[in-house]
């Protein structure tokens, strides 16, 4: 079994610090809501007063699921590898929020079941062509869910050493809700009926 370490970000000197700064501005206590609150969490995370954010980078992986065989989706897995183009080649709603906040924009190959030709905005982190159907095998073997993993790691390292200090990550998967379900409901010990939903749109049925 792999264990991580994060570091933890609580510094009460520092939280106390931040607090005084933002409540010192020109404005009702708490007026402008969550923007506090993020505000806080950067300053802590960044372990300063003043946080910078730079270069911001938005990852967006992208795998295939072998569940998609039990008809969890009402779309099929090409569309995996239709989106990732339409993410290519800059129209999709993300490409949009990306130009509009000033993001950069690589979509990574974890293992869709397709092959794509170079582009810049690529990254190949593949690891196979999609998963196994969990409902009969294992999804992946130990190996093939470390390796993801690590590039994962890697990929995001790569993008702090550019100077990203702010990420944000996306996924692109069809049946990719199903395998979410069931590693919250494993991982959080929850039940399973309150980790599924309909998702992308599927009837009771």
């Amino acid at each position: 079994m792999q264990t991580f370490h994060i570091e933890p970000t609580h510094d009460a000197l520092l939280q106390t610090a931040l607090v005084n700064q933002i409540n010192q501005k020109t404005k009702p206590l708490g007026a402008l809501g969550r923007l506090e609150t993020l505000a806080l969490q950067l300053g802590l995370v960044q372990q300063t007063e003043r946080p910078v954010l730079q270069q911001p980078t938005m990852l967006v992986f992208a795998g295939d699921h072998g569940i998609v065989e039990e008809g969890v989706s009402p779309y099929p897995q090409a569309v995996t590898a239709q989106m990732v183009l339409n993410f290519l080649n800059g129209g999709a709603a993300i490409n949009v929020f990306a130009r509009q906040h000033g993001f950069d924009l690589h979509v990574v190959d974890s293992g869709v079941n397709a092959v794509f030709q170079p582009h810049p905005l690529l990254i190949d982190a593949k690891i196979g062509m999609g998963t196994e159907n969990f409902r009969h095998h294992p999804a992946m073997t130990a190996d093939q869910c470390t390796q993801a993993i690590t590039r994962g790691a890697q990929i995001a390292r790569n993008a702090i050493a550019q100077g990203c200090n702010v990420m944000a990550l996306g996924e692109m998967g069809i049946g990719n809700t199903s395998s979410a379900s069931c590693l919250m409901s494993v991982l959080c010990d929850l039940p399973m009926h309150q980790c599924v939903g309909r998702g992308t749109g599927l009837s009771d049925k």
